[in-house]
């Protein structure tokens, strides 16, 4: 699979865009020097130089776009394990000029730090909760419209995670690597749901894994 230059990608995605293609770019440009500033005393994402970071952060997270059919209406988006910021960051940066709002739900009170200064260096509609997933009251979230999530746990876990959030019409785009088919399996037993798999932009043996549907089996 051939990579896409830090220049060009931003115009694959151009009309899922809220702003200008420069806009967004010098955003993300700005975000990926954020991301190094903090990378000096916190451990977001393993060291790479901005090259890496455009490629296995940013493009990976940016793939989402095209997957959020409708950005005509208000849309509240809910990120859980939200770590170094990835794909919410991005993604918001992105989005900033539709009428969205977005919940980052992580544990680690440092990250919750940093995503708290990137969503007001950038100006996002973004609320950082620092707690675990289980210590969420879903009333503080209210209808959410897509989840994301990226390395945070096997399926079966995720969607008991996903789940206690749900509200009808919800969908969740989630990264996943080469083993999702035996966690599709895994979550089985215990779930219901419709599941779309499209190939990772980014990783050959990623794919992006969109849920609907989801309920318990009965």
């Amino acid at each position: 699979m051939g990579e896409i230059s830090p220049e060009s990608h931003i115009g694959v995605y151009e009309r899922h865009l809220g702003r200008s293609i420069t806009a967004t770019k010098a955003d993300l440009d700005s975000y990926v020097h954020l991301v190094q500033r903090w990378q000096k005393v916190q451990n977001l994402v393993s060291r790479e130089t901005p090259g890496d970071l455009w490629q296995r952060h940013i493009l990976d997270s940016l793939q989402l776009l095209p997957l959020i059919s409708d950005l005509s209406t208000r849309m509240n988006v809910l990120d859980i394990g939200s770590g170094g910021g990835f794909p919410a960051i991005p993604l918001a940066i992105a989005l900033k000029g539709h009428e969205f709002s977005m919940h980052l739900i992580e544990s680690n009170s440092r990250k919750c730090a940093f995503l708290r200064a990137a969503a007001r260096e950038f100006d996002l509609p973004v609320t950082v909760h620092t707690a675990r997933i289980e210590a969420i009251d879903p009333q503080a979230i209210g209808h959410v419209d897509f989840f994301t999530s990226r390395a945070l746990a096997p399926m079966p876990l995720l969607l008991s995670y996903l789940h206690r959030f749900w509200s009808q019409g919800s969908r969740a785009l989630l990264h996943k690597g080469r083993e999702f088919g035996e966690e599709l399996k895994s979550a089985d037993s215990d779930w219901v749901y419709d599941v779309l798999k499209h190939q990772s932009a980014t990783d050959e043996n990623g794919v992006i894994l969109e849920i609907s549907g989801l309920r318990p089996k009965p």
